[in-house]
């Protein structure tokens, strides 16, 4: 039993290895998302699941790493219990009664194999949880890149070469008789071959003489020609996992090459509520709204970077590109340091002459995500919480530029904040967009409102030219239900995209109404940020 459940995990154990590494295959991702030729919206809304399948292969892993273990402690205990003396090659253990210690150093490749990567698995599982996320992102950085040791003990753990099979089953089939060997030495001689010839001795038998029953079946004697030879099993992990092994670092290596040239950052703009927008430009640098890219800065950390949407993506006429990022930990709060000259002032742009005091940053991407298919349904729902305006920014900009191009037709867009402040963070983009679509005599394209959920005694985005917003602004939090029975009311028998980004209270309340049915034919089809 402990045999079989080992080969059973181990079986489990490598599909789950190979599978965990293609949702980090981000560049086939981001190809597979924005081909409409290759993949289809269904193919490319499972996509978006690539965190979730990744997060469900590594506990897979876990769970499964448990349980071969255990097995393997129970093959140590049956290997020295059942030691053949007969056939002393496909023994795995050394001597009858061998403890699991001493079980464990004969095999050693396996054994010391085995124990690094559990200890290797506990690290990046552990680290993985949420609470050290969120506490410390570095420590769940540099286990989670474990990795590579994982895999390379992946692959030495399989050639330790323990379990054989034997290779001349026609020359000797399992239960033969060898007329040649001794057999009161080497088997249990039944009685009634003991009966028939008293006078055996170790000398070959005539070939005329006739063989009891038991070494007979089916009117065939079963006669070995040569003692059972054995040989190791090739091991089967490397066909699971070189493939999407090679693939990753090929991938890797492609993504290296493309961000090794570092971007030029043209203006540095700090806004209201700590957040932080960093515009650059970088030699055919492509982007479609609603991507991001993976920042990487060396003065901040050699080997950490992180993920930030695209707020403004480059287009014919413009090649800049930019992303906001909020100050919340360690990492931001350094790369701010860096770039801001006086960190004290509320708002600076830095002009391009002092370039030079900028460090070197570089800038992976981009990547896909599911808001660039907001733009792909007729009418689009875009819910946003604080912070995660970003990927709807991008959006909102290409519009500016031109909307007529695209299959959207009418879009909701949703912004919750804390304080008055954020709102400050794109009104100009809100207002530009909105007084362009108003000359267009298309009032009705967008529908802005802006909910303020914690009011200081401020109720209005400070500015005359910010009127077209302060008419939107509404105190408290949205009434999901009676937005949702408007929004289907409004377009009966149609497809409408949801888009969230933001807290998960308000992600888990959009999914659900998006599941529910209603009575004008509408249907909603629910779509959520999640970064690879």
């Amino acid at each position: 039993l402990g045999l079989c459940v080992s080969r059973a995990s181990a079986s489990v154990l490598n599909l789950n290895c190979c599978l965990v590494l293609l949702p980090m295959c981000r560049v086939l991702l981001a190809f597979l998302r924005g081909s409409q030729k290759v993949a289809s919206r269904k193919t490319r809304r499972l996509l978006d699941k690539s965190k979730t399948f990744h997060v469900t292969c590594g506990v897979t892993i876990c769970i499964f790493s448990v349980l071969h273990v255990a097995a393997h402690l129970v093959n140590a205990l049956n290997f020295s219990e059942n030691y053949n003396e007969d056939f002393l090659s496909l023994n795995a253990a050394n001597y009858r009664g061998e403890s699991n210690v001493s079980y464990l150093m004969s095999v050693l490749v396996p054994g010391l194999t085995g124990v690094i990567m559990v200890l290797v698995l506990f690290l990046m599982c552990t680290a993985s949880t949420y609470a050290i996320r969120v506490s410390n992102y570095d420590i769940f950085w540099y286990t989670h890149n474990l990795f590579f040791v994982f895999y390379m003990l992946l692959m030495l753990h399989v050639s330790g070469g323990v379990l054989k099979y034997q290779t001349n089953l026609e020359e000797h089939p399992p239960g033969c008789f060898n007329p040649n060997k001794t057999l009161r030495e080497n088997m249990t001689v039944p009685k009634a071959f003991e009966e028939s010839f008293p006078d055996y001795t170790t000398e070959p038998f005539p070939e005329d003489l006739s063989v009891p029953e038991p070494f007979v079946q089916n009117n065939f004697m079963r006669i070995c020609s040569e003692e059972p030879k054995f040989q190791s099993h090739f091991p089967e992990t490397w066909f699971w996992i070189s493939g999407p092994l090679c693939l990753y670092c090929v991938e890797r290596l492609y993504r290296y090459i493309r961000s090794n040239k570092p971007v030029t950052i043209t203006s540095v703009i700090s806004h209201p509520s700590n957040v932080l927008e960093v515009r650059m430009i970088k030699d055919d640098f492509k982007a479609r709204p609603g991507q991001y890219v993976i920042l990487h800065c060396p003065r901040v950390s050699a080997l950490e970077s992180h993920p930030f949407t695209l707020t403004m993506c480059p287009t014919d006429t413009k090649a800049t590109f930019g992303v906001h990022l909020k100050v919340v930990g360690d990492w931001t709060e350094r790369f701010r340091d860096l770039l801001l000259l006086h960190s004290n002032q509320d708002t600076e742009i830095l002009p391009i002459f002092q370039q030079r005091r900028y460090p070197k940053l570089y800038v992976d991407g981009p990547f896909g995500s599911p808001f660039e298919e907001s733009l792909n349904y007729e009418v689009s729902l875009c819910v946003a919480g604080g912070i995660g305006v970003t990927p709807f920014a991008s959006v909102l900009n290409t519009l500016l530029d031109g909307w007529k191009c695209y299959k959207l037709r009418r879009l909701y867009f949703i912004w919750v904040c804390r304080d008055i402040e954020s709102f400050r963070w794109f009104a100009d983009l809100l207002c530009t967009l909105h007084s362009k679509l108003w000359q267009e005599n298309r009032p009705d394209y967008i529908n802005i409102q802006l909910y303020l959920s914690q009011t200081d005694g401020i109720q209005k985005i400070i500015g005359e030219k910010y009127q077209a917003l302060n008419s939107r602004l509404l105190i408290g939090r949205p009434r999901w239900k009676l937005l949702f029975d408007e929004i289907a009311k409004c377009n009966r028998r149609k497809t409408i995209g949801v888009f969230c980004c933001g807290p998960n209270k308000i992600s888990k309340i959009l999914h659900k109404l998006s599941n529910s049915s209603n009575s004008y034919g509408t249907r909603f089809e629910y779509n959520k940020e999640s970064f690879s």
